[in-house]
């Protein structure tokens, strides 16, 4: 009887250690969304199809993208609210310079009409270094903005969330009111490409967002810089007293966020083929919910590249899979909140267990 007891406690306790080791994991989000991925396929054999792979796939690349800035930010204990409206902000900005007819009746009461937009085309229409020009005034106008957010909060001591939520209320006001809350159409084949095109599966969207992440993670694991980072987010005033460039390192990670953000808008746009002024409206709780899930800490000196990565794919695969289930938009929303405030719940109690283990 004793021996049986003692098999049955053995067992549970090797359970209970295979269940702590896959939490610690770092790679506990991809197990569990391959898990989730196979679970559904006997339910909803649609989500292993081709097209819905790719379809899969071209969301992941420009969310990943921004999340990117957004895991900067959240290393150094910082948030930032503001990506979605430099989404839809920077949207406006490329197409306005770049579109090859515009409808009079639909702009003639915009305040851009008449200096950039005109009947027979934007300002840099029909010049052959039209596009790339407009891209590099969306990436500028991104970074502009985060460098705006970033010296606020680290000379003026603003909390980041409200500098970050009251840029967040200016630029999206503002994305509307230039073109006075309609898309303007009509962009060049060379822009809707990025979004669009590719070399056979590997997208050209793809090969951005990796370049970037390759950035980010270099940044992040092989130059001082990325080692700031962390000691800021871990502690700021010791970091100051270590002679760390606190302000100067904020005001990077924050004008890379927005960076970030103006090339997910590039791809974004161009995929929709349009400049849109509420383009980054819904994508903030994805944009948050995929850092945080991946393992990023919204206290604080821990997150990854590659883990944000986890988690968008995770929280795609969650959307994409309830869309395919014919569940409401509200619900989904419910279901993604949950989800992201589990992940916060699953980061402490990581936090907790590590801390016994040291």
């Amino acid at each position: 009887m004793e021996g049986n007891t003692a098999r049955t406690h053995l067992v549970w306790n090797s359970i209970g250690q295979f269940f702590r080791n896959s939490l610690l994991s770092e790679n506990f989000i991809l197990y569990l969304s391959i898990i989730y991925f196979l679970f559904l396929i006997p339910f909803v054999p649609k989500i292993a199809s081709q097209t819905n792979l790719e379809n899969l796939l071209s969301n992941i690349w420009p969310l990943f993208a921004v999340a990117i800035g957004q895991t900067i930010v959240l290393i150094i204990a910082g948030i930032d609210l503001s990506q979605g409206a430099i989404i839809s902000f920077t949207s406006v900005i490329g197409a306005m310079f770049i579109a090859e007819k515009v409808d009079p009746a639909v702009f003639s009461k915009a305040p851009i009409w008449g200096t950039l937009l005109f009947e027979d085309g934007a300002l840099l229409a029909h010049i052959p270094a039209g596009v790339p020009l407009a891209i590099v005034a969306m990436l500028l106008a991104g970074v502009m903005i985060g460098l705006l957010n970033g010296v606020v909060i680290a000379f003026f001591k603003i909390p980041a969330f409200m500098v970050t939520l009251v840029t967040q209320m200016l630029f999206g006001a503002g994305a509307i009111f230039i073109v006075k809350s309609e898309n303007i159409i009509n962009l060049p084949a060379s822009f809707i490409e990025i979004g669009t095109g590719g070399f056979g599966l590997i997208s050209y969207s793809f090969l951005v967002t990796v370049v970037l992440a390759i950035v980010a993670h270099f940044i992040l694991a092989r130059t001082i810089f990325g080692r700031w980072l962390y000691a800021i987010g871990t502690n700021l005033r010791a970091s100051v007293v270590s002679g760390i460039p606190t302000q100067r390192v904020i005001i990077l990670a924050y004008t890379f966020s927005g960076f970030c953000a103006a090339v997910a808008s590039v791809i974004y746009s161009s995929r929709m083929m349009m400049g849109r002024p509420t383009l980054g409206g819904s994508f903030l709780l994805d944009i948050i919910g995929g850092a945080v899930i991946g393992g990023s800490s919204l206290s604080g000196g821990k997150g990854k590249v590659i883990w944000t990565l986890y988690g968008v794919i995770f929280l795609q695969l969650l959307g994409n899979s309830l869309r395919l289930l014919n569940v409401s938009f509200f619900t989904t929303e419910i279901v993604k909140g949950s989800v992201i405030l589990l992940a916060a719940l699953i980061d402490v109690t990581r936090t907790r267990l590590l801390a016994r283990n040291v």
